[in-house]
């Protein structure tokens, strides 16, 4: 690793026909977060000024500023007042762990062979069902299944409800159109069956977004088309574990993932998370095996916690030196709203280990039924035959639909504008809970997601306080069931996407009523 800084290499970086279609800033981020990941700038590299970088290439001083900003925030330098932008010794030391174990990076890959909640759309909603009496005829996996009660979507818009986007504004009229010109210009073709791993115009979209956008490293090749995460889950825990073996997830986790999991006949060991994501003390710890690690790194469900750039990194090393896999969630990452999210896991594992996952339930409508996965290589083949098993394909008239909505700009049009009504949204109901609801929760401001956590205060029953709110015709996702184990924290995750301003302020202002009747334990 060099201790100086190479300009020439930068100049190389940054004609890297990958990064043709960014903004200049984005090219400078890129380029120097691939120049630290792959060692040519190791720990404690001093970076040239702003002002003196930006005269050499010829560029606007705010351009080098913003690319710095975006370094600094996802942890690959540090800024010292009066000193200067350093390369992080942490991600350093990450970084020379690896040595010696680093394999060939995927885009050199590709290059050489020619290409590669609550929970609603998190489903769980609370509340308290009926029992039901399972058939007697039903398998010991049937009654399995049958017994861990399913996972509930929420079918209307209803206050709280997790995981709901904003559905009512969503451009129907520019999808009807788009969805005519498919029917013209296919006509029959789409009616027959579909390649099981998706129409090739949606894969193509799909790569480019991620790479744009998330920070990846795929190519169209690489991704498997599906009907939603959940189907996903189902798929990595069949073709990723044995029966009544171990698989390791976060806790608290996501309850549709457990669920799926589960059905699998996986055996779910859970793994601690605090503010900076899955514990990696407790992960190079554990004794059972587990072929895969399931996580959600870039919102952490339901805390909200950002995996560390170091505990990323630290994960794709454990992952290639023990021969495991990666399963990440990046479920709403879309909607950050304190400034851009952190680049994707699958973006910076070098190994070849993470299975990333993605849904346009949140960022569409969830009524479209349509995800995604980005697979290592040698796991495409394998995972598209399972698909076909399973239900065959996605409906063509649908994918080459939502093709061409991502290729006309309409998709990052439609993000960009819920992003901004949701950031708004958030803030109203903040401002509601502090209102209407102290002494009762305590929210904890989430950086991004459809929902806030809130955690109840001493003397509140979670179980008590959801009945009573159902009464009134309220859903509140309890927290507690999220968790393994004994030690759980109660509380609740309000949806917040899918509600009007004045909705939040009317079903928060009914909820503190309802509450006010409610008896503390």
């Amino acid at each position: 690793m060099v201790k100086t800084f190479e300009l020439d290499t930068l100049k190389m970086r940054l004609g890297d026909a990958a990064f043709a279609r960014l903004d200049l800033h984005q090219r400078i981020q890129r380029a120097l977060r691939a120049l630290i990941l792959d060692g040519a700038l190791g720990a404690g590299v001093k970076l040239p000024a702003t002002r003196g970088l930006a005269l050499s290439l010829g560029v606007a001083r705010d351009t080098v500023e913003n690319a710095y900003v975006q370094l600094h925030r996802d942890g690959y330098i540090v800024r010292r007042e009066g000193s200067g932008s350093y390369v992080s010794d942490t991600v350093g030391a990450v970084l020379r762990g690896a040595a010696g174990g680093r394999v060939k990076s995927r885009r050199g890959a590709q290059a050489g062979q020619g290409a590669r909640a609550g929970q609603g759309a998190r489903a769980e909603q609370g509340g308290n069902a009926a029992p039901l009496k399972a058939s007697p005829g039903l398998s010991r996996r049937g009654t399995a299944i049958f017994d861990s009660g399913g996972v509930s979507d929420q079918q209307a818009v209803r206050a709280f409800a997790t995981g709901l986007p904003e559905t009512r504004t969503f451009p129907v009229d520019v999808w009807e159109r788009l969805q005519r010109q498919v029917l013209k210009a296919h006509r029959g073709s789409v009616l027959l069956h579909g390649d099981p791993q998706g129409a090739e115009p949606l894969r193509r979209a799909i790569a480019d977004y991620l790479n744009l956008e998330r920070g990846a490293r795929v190519s169209a090749d690489q991704i498997l088309v599906l009907s939603s995460t959940r189907q996903a889950l189902t798929l990595c825990a069949q073709l990723l574990v044995d029966a009544d073996g171990p698989l390791l997830m976060e806790n608290p986790g996501y309850f549709g993932a457990r669920k799926a999991f589960e059905a699998a006949q996986a055996r779910i060991v859970p793994i601690d998370v605090d503010a900076d994501g899955i514990r990696m003390d407790l992960l190079r710890q554990d004794p059972s095996g587990a072929n895969c690690v399931y996580v959600t790194p870039s919102h952490q469900y339901p805390t909200g916690a950002i995996l560390s750039l170091e505990r990323r990194l630290m994960l794709t090393r454990w992952a290639h030196e023990n021969r495991r896999w990666i399963i990440e969630d990046d479920y709403d990452s879309e909607f950050h709203y304190d400034g851009p999210p952190t680049a994707c896991v699958q973006g910076v594992d070098q190994f070849d280990r993470t299975l990333y996952l993605g849904t346009f339930s949140k960022t569409l409508f969830p009524g479209l039924r349509m995800g995604y996965m980005a697979l290592p290589p040698e796991l495409v083949d394998a995972f598209a035959r399972a698909r076909s098993i399973m239900d065959g394909h996605t409906p063509q008239v649908l994918q080459l639909t939502l093709a061409r909505f991502m290729e006309d700009g309409h998709y990052n049009a439609h993000v960009r504008a819920m992003r901004k009504l949701y950031a708004s949204r958030r803030a109203c109901m903040l401002d509601a809970i502090g209102r209407h609801l102290s002494g009762i929760v305590t929210a904890i401001r989430p950086p991004g997601g459809l929902q806030v956590p809130c955690l109840l205060q001493a003397g509140w029953s979670e179980e008590q306080t959801i009945r009573q709110a159902a009464a009134a015709g309220i859903v509140l996702p309890g927290i507690s069931r999220l968790y393994a184990g004994v030690d759980r924290l109660e509380g609740w995750l309000l949806g917040y996407a899918s509600l009007a301003e004045h909705e939040i302020e009317a079903a928060v202002l009914r909820l503190r009523n309802a509450l006010a009747r409610t008896p503390r334990r």
